[in-house]
């Protein structure tokens, strides 16, 4: 049995900033607050503090799980670049998870749960899980959709959750979180383009 099992959880593709630390997969500390599109300035600072508050040093992490989207383009980079460095240089292991998963983790309830995130336009982020007791299973894939479109196709009843705190506990037992191979091919998961790649592919579709 390993003595020690430090994990640090970061997820930024929200307007929350979701940091965590467990022991042994028991949750020590953790910061989930709305920001203001300045987590590439709190989040290292809060970080800091955390680990300082328990004692530790960064030397101190076993493994690091990161939230890799679907959500905002610049939260998500934030996140995926510090738990990529941090991973590189500290060499521990690296996880990623869906972000939506640590959303629909967040709800306590049986049954099935819609994590999205608003895309704007009326458009969200968006999948569907069951959640049974402690676990919770993808039911479809992440898709970019009509945020009312989808929820009308949609013919049992569900429970919708945008924002909460994660339990990486659900996420654990759901085995959704899984091991990077090679850092440094961890990549943010966008799920849509860019505004400058839709506007370059509308001008060669156009032209």
């Amino acid at each position: 049995m390993l003595q020690s099992l430090k994990t640090l959880v970061i997820d930024t593709s929200t307007p929350y900033l979701f940091l965590a630390l467990y022991d042994q997969r028991e949750l020590v500390d953790s910061h989930y607050q709305k920001g203001h599109n300045d987590h590439s300035v709190t989040l290292m600072d809060t970080l800091q503090e955390m680990l300082s508050s328990q004692g530790w040093k960064p030397a101190f992490l076993d493994e690091i799980i990161v939230g890799i989207g679907p959500g905002s383009y610049t939260g998500l980079r934030i996140g995926v670049v510090v738990a990529k460095m941090l991973a590189w240089s500290l060499s521990c292991r690296l996880y990623t998870v869906s972000s939506l998963a640590l959303l629909a983790s967040s709800v306590l309830e049986d049954g099935q749960v819609l994590a999205w995130m608003d895309a704007r336009r009326d458009h969200a982020f968006l999948e569907m899980y069951e959640k049974t007791r402690h676990t919770l299973i993808p039911v479809d894939q992440p898709r970019y959709s009509d945020f009312k479109a989808y929820q009308n196709s949609v013919k049992n009843p569900f429970v919708l959750v945008s924002s909460g705190h994660p339990n990486m506990n659900v996420i654990w037992a759901s085995d959704l979180a899984v091991l990077v191979t090679d850092v440094h091919q961890v990549e943010p998961f966008y799920l849509r383009d860019t505004e400058a790649e839709r506007q370059l592919k509308d001008r060669v579709n156009n032209s």
